[in-house]
């Protein structure tokens, strides 16, 4: 019980910055993007609030949480390492997913949809998740007890741990991503996976390239 206090008293604290980036993100949001009753053209707007049970609305549920846990890892391995490289990559993963998280619970507040799913994940793509004790909610999310090793890590250890678990991860979004792009309703939701699934295949790449520049597989 010991061992384990320092690494949970640190989590919580990276929730809570996490929360608080989250909820500025979120604001800004509301402020930029305000929804339309009409395109000029007649038609519904992009930003016409989809039905609670859409996928529209069940991507951005899943995704927000599924962005919290690799902004939680990266928040970790920077300080678990001084690598350059590493500690770069996780600054983008911290900016570029809290940020697509803000703009996802925005768009949900905009809406007037709950930010979290009554049933389990997933359904939105047609299978769900069956919650398990080991703190994965979805596929590609890292377990307690990897959380846990990753904040034990140190340098290079920490490195290829990183690398290893958010490259599981980046797949798993990748997909979740592209099933949105291919089906949502609204534009701010396609185009939003579309760019996702660009930027975390890019990511995979690199990372790919680093584990192997430190001897490791993915």
């Amino acid at each position: 019980m010991t061992a384990l206090a320092p690494a949970r008293s640190t989590r919580r604290l990276i929730l809570a910055g996490a929360a608080v980036l989250v909820v500025a993100l979120g604001l800004v949001a509301l402020m930029v993007v305000r929804p339309s009753a009409a395109s000029p053209s007649g038609g519904s707007s992009s930003l016409s609030a989809p039905a609670e049970d859409s996928v529209d609305a069940g991507f951005a549920r899943d995704m927000a949480i599924h962005h919290q846990q690799a902004v939680e890892m990266s928040f970790i391995v920077r300080n678990r390492t001084d690598d350059e490289d590493v500690r770069r990559l996780a600054y983008d993963i911290i900016n570029t997913q809290a940020n697509q998280r803000g703009m996802m619970l925005g768009w949900l507040e905009i809406w007037g949809l709950p930010k979290s799913a009554a049933g389990p994940p997933m359904k939105w793509m047609g299978h769900t998740v069956t919650p398990t004790d080991d703190g994965s909610l979805m596929p590609g999310m890292a377990t307690d007890a990897e959380l846990a090793a990753l904040t034990a890590a140190k340098g290079e250890k920490a490195e290829v741990l990183f690398l290893r678990l958010m490259t599981v991860h980046h797949r798993a979004g990748a997909d979740m991503a592209q099933a949105a792009a291919g089906s949502a309703r609204t534009d701010a939701i396609r185009n939003l996976a579309e760019g996702m699934v660009r930027g975390q295949q890019s990511e995979i790449g690199l990372m790919a390239d680093m584990l192997k520049d430190r001897g490791a597989k993915p």
